[in-house]
């Protein structure tokens, strides 16, 4: 009888980093799932189109996923809702759908799946930042203060799950990340953004740590970004 492959979830399994994340787990021999509201074109692997920050859509998505598979080595949440707006124009709607989808969505996935994660042994569980969780600039305030937020919570995790042998860990991604939306939307030498493939060989990485030196934040950057 053939080992079970382990499982790795994608939240946020969208272009760009989401789907260069389900590439590199199942380049591993992982049963590898994206999820996430928005179906990406073409999507690589096996994707379930889900409300993250809905308990009730995205809970039994995820039971069913570890009644097959087994609890999940790697979970990473990737979501995101960029809003920049100066203060004044920023809504209240604004706040509450960055919230919603960076730290309510957070919560849920975590709900679903820290308690068999621990019964299964352990995994990791990788948070995607940005530049906005250390540093709030001007017009960020609905962005920054969601990632403030996913910053804090993700500590809590940490603290809370790591001695139960979860490893939880923040990712800073301080620059842009090479997509054909953001050289679209951004005048910048694509030479001098963050590549997909190689932000997920981090994360690839940080899930392969030993139990005597995890990493709890890590905060990686171009060469030619200043900080």
């Amino acid at each position: 009888m053939s080992e079970q492959k382990p499982l790795a979830l994608v939240a946020g399994a969208g272009a760009g980093l989401g789907q260069a994340l389900v590439s590199r787990f199942q380049a591993e021999g992982m049963v590898t799932v994206g999820l996430g509201r928005t179906q990406p074109d073409n999507p690589i692997g096996s994707f379930h189109q889900v409300d993250l920050s809905d308990p009730g859509e995205t809970a039994p998505v995820i039971a069913d996923l570890i009644a097959a598979y087994g609890p999940p080595k790697i979970v990473v949440h990737n979501t995101a809702e960029l809003v920049i707006s100066p203060f004044l124009k920023t809504t209240l709607n604004d706040y509450q759908r960055s919230w919603t989808s960076m730290v309510q969505t957070l919560i849920v996935l975590a709900q679903s799946v820290m308690q068999p994660m621990v019964r299964g042994g352990g995994g990791t569980l990788i948070v995607s930042g940005a530049t906005a969780s250390l540093r709030g600039g001007a017009q960020f305030s609905a962005f920054a203060s969601a990632k403030f937020a996913l910053r804090g919570l993700t500590q809590s995790l940490a603290r809370e799950f790591q001695p139960a042998g979860v490893h939880i860990t923040h990712v800073i991604l301080d620059g842009i990340i090479d997509t054909a939306r953001s050289r679209d939307r951004h005048s910048l030498d694509p030479a001098k953004m963050m590549k997909p493939e190689d932000i997920a060989e981090v994360y690839w990485q940080l899930a392969q740590q030993p139990r005597s030196t995890w990493t709890q934040e890590l905060d990686l950057r171009p060469s030619t970004e200043g900080f």
